[in-house]
């Protein structure tokens, strides 16, 4: 599969597969995606009506909401969830989301790696994405219907 590897930091341990959503810009996930559908639902977004769901998410910052960790809580707990989430820059209360659906049980929490933004340039939107445990992301060819 490998056509590209970086190498993340790894904030929330864990692998995942999944095809590459790239954010052009930031967003906040309270008020810019859907809980129970995983669409980007801010209209003034570049990615606006894409789903997150089962994406490896690449996001080079986010607009801080104390309440993004219940949509992702949600987000998770409803199976409509990014694959893995990619932070260009680390969000605290975005991975308690995460950490609190793993101390639940619920299934297939993502892993969340800490990569910065000019590393983010090699992941490409639409590409086939592997996250291995120790933080290596590797890209492979573009996947039908990623877009």
């Amino acid at each position: 599969m490998t056509q590209g590897r970086v190498q993340g930091a790894v904030l929330l341990p864990g692998s995942a597969t999944g095809a590459v959503l790239k954010l052009e810009r930031p967003i906040s996930f309270w008020g810019g995606v859907d809980p129970e559908s995983g669409r980007i639902t801010d209209p003034r977004h570049p990615q606006h009506d894409q789903s997150v769901a089962g994406r490896v998410l690449v996001i080079p910052e986010t607009i801080g909401s104390s309440s993004g960790s219940a949509v992702m809580l949600e987000l998770i707990a409803r199976g409509r969830a990014p694959a893995a989430l990619v932070l260009g820059k680390p969000d605290a209360i975005l991975i308690l989301g995460v950490v609190v659906a793993r101390e639940m049980g619920y299934r297939d929490p993502p892993p969340v790696l800490l990569l910065p933004p000019r590393d983010q340039a090699a992941l490409v939107t639409g590409r086939a994405a592997r996250i291995g445990p120790a933080g290596s992301i590797e890209t492979g060819a573009e996947t039908a219907g990623s877009a």
